[in-house]
This record gives C-alpha cells, structure tokens and sequence, in this order.
C-alpha cells in the first residue's frame, strides 16, 4: 500500500504527521505523494478540500480519510489520538470504499474556443466583484429564469451542507447523484423575477449560467476563487468520476449532520 499526507502547517498536525510517518514505516507501509492508494488529511474539511483538488486527477484509483484536529467534520473519521488504530485499519482491513458525487465544472471564456475545466467537491458559484449580478439560467439547455441578486451556488449533496445551507438550501443525502442550484441574495420584483427556492436537478441533467455583463466576474470552485473579465458561461453537471472514502470507519452521513447543527442539545 502507498500512501500520501496533505496537512493543515500547524504544530500539531506536525505532530500528528511524525507520528503517522514513524507507524507507516513500522508496518512498512510506502509514503508516495505522487501516485497514492490512499491520501490521508490532517486537518479540517478546508484541508481536505485541499487534499481532494491536489488528488482529483487520481479519483479513478484512490481513496481518501481524514484525521480531524477539532469537531467531526462532514469529510474527517479519525481523531488525532487514534493514528495507530487507523495505520492498523490501513493494514488489515479491505479495500472498500464509499463513494459520494462530485461535480464537473466548465468555465467558457469569451471568444476562445479555451475553457476552465475543474471537478468540486462541495460547490461552485458565480457572483459579480462589485454590485449584483444578472444572469441567465439554463436546465438541461432550456432557458429558466433571469436572475438578479448577489450570485448563484451549485452544490453536491455533501456540499449542501455547507454554503448552500446557509442560503437556505435542502441538505441532501449523498446517496443520490444531484445538483442543488440555490440562489444569493435575489431580487424579485416587476423586473426581474426568478423561483426564490433552490432546484433539485437530476442526474441526466446541467446547470448553465450565463451572465449578462461579463465584466468583474467571480466565480468559486470548493476552495479557488478567482475574478475575470472573460467569462462567457459556467457549465455544471454530476462529473463521471466519484470521490471515494476508505471505510475502514466512515461515520455516517445523518451522524454527521446531527453533529454539525444539532449536537446532543435535545438529549
């Protein structure tokens, strides 16, 4: 087995790296950071997130866990204090993985036949630098609605739980492959007028946004945020590839979303 570290820098995920590369070399376990079976995370979900766009070109032939350093995370299993069970699992447990959805993501550029391509583990949104954004939506290639307001989010069903819960999206199982549009901020009025609640898209199905001025553009895919003069459109669909969880202990998803929000309060 080889196996790859992506950490947070901070001196205790160095600890726990040390720790985790002394036991690795005690089962004869092979640190590889180019062509891993397994990526291990040190960290957080931001971490992770790292971890995944660092890896997303080996999504075919690897699998990932996290170590969290602080609250459970939606994609962390293992607590600091536990690196030994965990090398131990990695020796003598099989091969199996969970794996959840992820999204394909296609930046069109104005008069270029060049486009941004990038998979998403959590989300990917469009939104303008200064003021509101105009924008266009398309399903499945059908013209929906005109948008006005401060963005759009498409998220997975593990990324519902993040932003696009805070926008009042549905947290979604990840069981099932779909998109999740939800609107920032609109702006409903004799206008400009759009649903107001977020769509569920299904599998077979896209999402292309199409702003009406391109100028000061800034779209987020998980982790990178950039602004542009050239964007044409965002084109967002279920990806062909997935985003596999070693399951030598992989909490399960309402678990996770009880610990995030809710906690044990009611008990």
């Amino acid at each position: 087995m080889k196996l790859a570290i992506v950490k947070y820098d901070s001196p205790e995920t160095n600890k726990i790296e040390k720790e985790l590369r002394h036991l690795c070399d005690e089962y004869e376990i092979e640190l590889n950071q180019e062509n891993p079976d397994v990526v291990v995370s040190i960290g957080g979900d931001g971490t992770f997130l790292s971890a995944f766009q660092q890896y997303s070109h080996l999504l075919d032939s690897i699998r990932f866990l996290g170590i969290h350093t602080g609250h459970l995370g939606f994609y962390t299993d293992w607590r600091e204090y536990e690196v030994g069970e965990l090398v131990k699992s990695l020796m003598y447990e099989q091969e199996e993985s969970v794996c959840y959805p992820i999204l394909d993501v296609e930046i069109i550029l104005k008069n270029s036949k060049k486009t941004i391509h990038r998979l998403a583990l959590n989300e990917a949104t469009l939104k303008r630098v200064d003021g509101t954004l105009t924008c266009d939506v398309f399903i499945k290639g059908e013209h929906f609605e005109r948008f006005r307001g401060d963005g759009l989010c498409i998220s997975t069903p593990t990324g519902s739980t993040g932003y696009n819960n805070s926008l009042g999206g549905a947290v979604i199982h990840p069981s099932l492959e779909v998109l999740q549009l939800a609107e920032i901020a609109s702006i409903n009025n004799r206008v400009y007028r759009s649903l107001g609640s977020s769509l569920i898209i299904a599998p077979y199905e896209w999402i292309t946004l199409k702003p009406l001025d391109s100028d000061g553009i800034r779209y987020s895919i998980d982790q990178e945020n950039k602004a542009s003069d050239n964007i044409s459109a965002m084109r967002v669909r279920i990806a062909d590839q997935e985003v596999h969880f070693a399951k030598y202990r992989h909490t399960p998803f309402w678990i996770r979303v009880k610990d995030a929000f809710i906690g044990d309060v009611n008990n």
